[in-house]
């Protein structure tokens, strides 16, 4: 009986949703206006700063209920990592670490922004910021990091569509990193060259990226080997 209910049910929505849509959209252009102005509007919420939480727990606090809220992971200093359950923190234990600095921040996936990155810009002792597959982390967005200089050792920007190397290039603040991770870039036109170029301006990180470097090396080696070896007589 429930299952043939069911399938009643979602028509009915089905129906209700149409009809709400017919009545307030004339064409598919208003119709594609009002889903962008919405996701626009979801952005901002996501990326919003939350002042009070901050006021009354302090920066580590905030910053860490604004991860949990996007579906990413945190850790604070001698903690283990507090994962999010759905769309926010799995427990309010984090609440009673108001003086405990996050050191590592896994936001990745997560609908972060320029805007929302003051939310980790507050954590000046955190060292290790995984942003892979963020859509929304651009290069303005990398132009901020800087102020993590002082304490960020590991990096990855895996997969952000939006990234190119103009981003990329400001980076060289960061000298503390050991760990870079810039592979699959697609807004990267040369993924070798780019990992060259962020070597030589990272010497003391390792920058995990294209795989250009077998291709590169064989052919260095080959000529040196080719500079090297005596002329026969």
């Amino acid at each position: 009986m429930s299952s043939a209910v069911a399938p009643e049910g979602n028509q009915r929505k089905t129906g209700m949703l149409l009809r709400f849509l017919a009545d307030r959209f004339y064409d598919v252009a208003a119709l594609r206006e009002y889903l962008f102005r919405k996701q626009v509007s979801d952005l901002y919420q996501k990326n919003r700063s939350f002042t009070y939480i901050k006021e009354q727990y302090g920066p580590y606090v905030a910053g860490a209920y604004f991860v949990l809220k996007q579906g990413g992971a945190v850790k604070f200093q001698g903690k283990e990592w507090i994962r999010s359950k759905g769309h926010g923190p799995s427990s309010l234990e984090f609440l009673n670490f108001q003086t405990v600095p996050i050191e590592a921040v896994d936001a990745s996936d997560c609908a972060i922004n320029y805007q929302g990155l003051d939310n980790l810009l507050a954590l000046k002792e955190l060292q290790s910021l995984s942003l892979q597959r963020c859509p929304h982390v651009d290069d303005w967005c990398l132009s901020r990091l800087y102020q993590l200089a002082d304490s960020l050792q590991e990096l990855s920007l895996a997969g952000c569509p939006q990234i190119s190397e103009r981003g990329l290039a400001c980076l060289h603040h960061l000298q503390k990193l050991r760990k870079l991770d810039i592979s699959d870039l697609p807004a990267v036109s040369n993924a070798g060259l780019t990992q060259i170029l962020v070597e030589e301006m990272l010497p003391n990180c390792e920058v995990v990226g294209a795989e250009w470097a077998p291709g590169l090396k064989s052919g260095q080696e080959q000529q040196s080997q080719g500079t090297a070896s005596p002329i026969p007589a």
